[in-house]
């Protein structure tokens, strides 16, 4: 009998892009866990191949109830990955507690468990972005969803689960089956809506005097890297640890936008647009992964430029989907 699998947010963003990897490689006896909702985040299931679906809350209930067997693998990519989201309580639990409930059973079933945390953890940039157990309790998020990643990330580490497990530090991740998330998409997609739409990309002016607008920088991730990261860490599970997932080389916006209107054909035609006051004190300048510690697990295969993977998404995906 083959292996079983769980993806949680698996019609999600890099839930729905792992199915996708599994499939690809042979495997379909698979849990797809998500929140379907009102929204069209359904559409990301629609090809994919997987044995069954559950509801989140059902889920919870089930693991809470031991009625799951037969696990070789949990990829934990559910959560709430809205920046702005206010809801405190709801963050604590939706992204924090049922992460460690899951986490326990996982290791008590014998199944490999391999979560997402976030760049977010990293707060401002200015205590650096080094992914070493020793920096991780330094560490000061600016939003709660930052902190309800961090929360997790803290448990794991004072209670010595990082051996036994794989936490995935995502930074900037794009690509293809994002179209659901809403104003949490990449500024790919939303800036291929723009050129289409106006001819031009807006961003965001820069409020820090070292920084020119749209010189702000970040650690652009292609979704087949962060999706490729995970299936490694299923493969070598001698290997555990709270791991970066990014290219280690930041790029500007003005890059991104550059790579999106050259992918369309088009000459750049960026504008700028003020920051709403709301985002000011929240908002990170630098984001840059230290993957020093990636590349001493074994994972040695190159991450994709940033201009290889917009041309990718746009000509192989958003342009045929338009």
């Amino acid at each position: 009998m083959s292996e079983r699998f769980i993806v949680t947010g698996g019609a999600g963003f890099i839930g729905s892009n792992i199915v996708a990897a599994l499939n690809a490689r042979g495997d379909d006896n698979i849990l797809v866990v998500d929140d379907l909702g009102t929204d069209e985040k359904w559409k990301s299931l629609v090809g994919l191949r997987y044995d069954d679906y559950m509801d989140k809350d059902s889920f919870r209930r089930t693991v809470r109830d031991g009625k799951l067997t037969g696990i070789s693998a949990v990829f934990h990519m559910g959560a709430c990955s809205a920046t702005t989201e206010m809801d405190a309580a709801y963050l604590a639990d939706n992204n924090y507690r049922v992460t460690q409930e899951l986490c326990e059973w996982s290791l008590r079933n014998g199944a490999r468990f391999i979560y997402a945390s976030s760049g977010a953890t990293y707060g401002d940039g200015a205590l650096g972005y080094s992914d070493a157990d020793a920096v991780t309790p330094t560490l000061r998020p600016l939003n709660m969803y930052g902190y309800s990643k961090h929360m997790f990330d803290l448990w794991a580490l004072r209670n010595r689960k990082l051996n036994q497990i794989v936490g995935l530090k995502f930074f900037n991740v794009y690509g293809p089956r994002e179209d659901h998330k809403a104003d949490m998409r990449s500024v790919v997609h939303k800036a291929y809506g723009q050129i289409l739409a106006t001819g031009a990309v807006k961003l965001f002016k820069s409020y820090k005097p070292e920084y020119r607008d749209g010189e702000q920088v970040r650690d652009f991730v292609y979704v087949k890297d962060a999706v490729n990261v995970c299936l490694y860490f299923d493969r070598n599970r001698q290997v555990s640890g709270l791991y970066n997932v990014g290219t280690g080389t930041c790029r500007t916006w003005l890059d991104l936008a550059r790579a999106v209107f050259a992918a369309m054909g088009r000459s750049p035609n960026i504008e700028f647009m003020d920051m709403p006051e709301s985002l000011r004190s929240k908002y990170q300048y630098h984001t840059e992964a230290e993957v020093g510690k990636l590349r001493a697990a074994g994972y040695d295969t190159p991450f994709t430029s940033l201009e290889d993977g917009v041309r990718e998404y746009v000509t192989e995906y958003l342009s045929r989907w338009t």
